[in-house]
């Protein structure tokens, strides 16, 4: 199978999963209708895909990285619901469409947030053909790159412009993007049981995949369409962040995004199945969107 089959019936099985969830009859269904608008807005699902592409290609059975993916799923839709509010980076487009403040107001889009993060430690806790050791390991996994070492700590570096050079925003980003990755990787390492040395591979793998990714993110709030990238651009210079792309320039930062693509693939060495991985960090180098 070729790289786009495998990644698109990867991602075949992410939203099939996602779909299924939070759908029962309650009184409070504005708050599930909030949580489903934004996890299921699309998206590439890299994070999921990446899990179970991971435990298959260590040999385990991809279906029980499924949940956890999801899981790093759910959190990643929280902070994009709370990035957005207004409090934040007050965005109001986000995958092409109004985001979640904007259709269910903020107290809502500030509640869904809180759901989700909640309910992805639930669907670890539930994941099937898991040891408990391995739900362990995959709950510390996933609070600890979202939490205030992680993610969280990233955000406040970066809304309080914290980063302002590269030492600093290679800090931030590693605490953001990489650090989901990061954890996506290593969650399909928990599922196939691999061991500390892989999951060490696992991690660096991620965290140069992050940075690739972030300052790939870079450029195209500086160089894309917003009808193509599905939110706004230029973003980052209204509310005077400081990128990459300050920093570098596009050349620049087209340079480090190769150089850490190739630290990611690098990473990969010793790993017999490693070609989906190794396509999928070309590709998201590449990326449009």
């Amino acid at each position: 199978m070729d790289y786009e089959k495998a990644y698109e019936a990867y991602r075949v099985s992410v939203e099939e999963y996602l779909q299924g969830l939070f759908v029962r009859k309650k009184p409070y269904k504005r708050l599930q209708e909030a949580m489903r608008y934004s996890l299921l807005a699309g998206g590439k699902r890299v994070r999921p895909v990446l899990a179970m592409a991971f435990c298959e290609a260590l040999g385990g059975d991809p279906r029980l990285a499924l949940p956890l993916g999801c899981a790093l799923e759910c959190v990643h839709t929280y902070s994009l619901i709370h990035d957005d509010l207004p409090c934040m980076d007050d965005d109001d487009l986000r995958r092409g469409r109004p985001t979640c403040h904007k259709v269910y107001g903020e107290t809502m889009a500030v509640l869904a947030g809180d759901a989700l993060q909640a309910e992805a430690f639930r669907l670890i806790s539930l994941a099937p053909g898991l040891s408990a050791q391995q739900r362990v390991d995959a709950v510390s996994a996933l609070a600890s790159s979202c939490g205030g070492d992680g993610m969280v700590a990233g955000q406040v570096l970066d809304i309080e412009g914290q980063a302002r050079d590269e030492a600093s925003l290679r800090d931030l980003c590693l605490r953001k993007t990489g650090g989901l990755l990061g954890a996506a990787a290593l969650l399909g390492c928990i599922a196939a049981g691999a061991s500390d040395e892989v999951r060490q591979q696992a991690l660096d793998y991620g965290s140069h995949l992050g940075l690739a990714f972030q300052v790939r993110d870079d450029i195209l709030d500086v160089t894309a369409d917003q009808a193509e990238l599905g939110k706004p651009v230029g973003s980052d210079k209204a509310e005077e962040k400081w990128t990459f792309a300050d920093l570098l320039g596009p050349e620049g930062c087209q340079k480090l995004v190769v150089e850490e693509t190739e630290l990611a693939k690098r990473a990969l060495e010793g790993l017999e199945k490693r070609e989906f991985l190794l396509d999928l960090a070309d590709s998201l180098a590449g990326r449009r969107k």
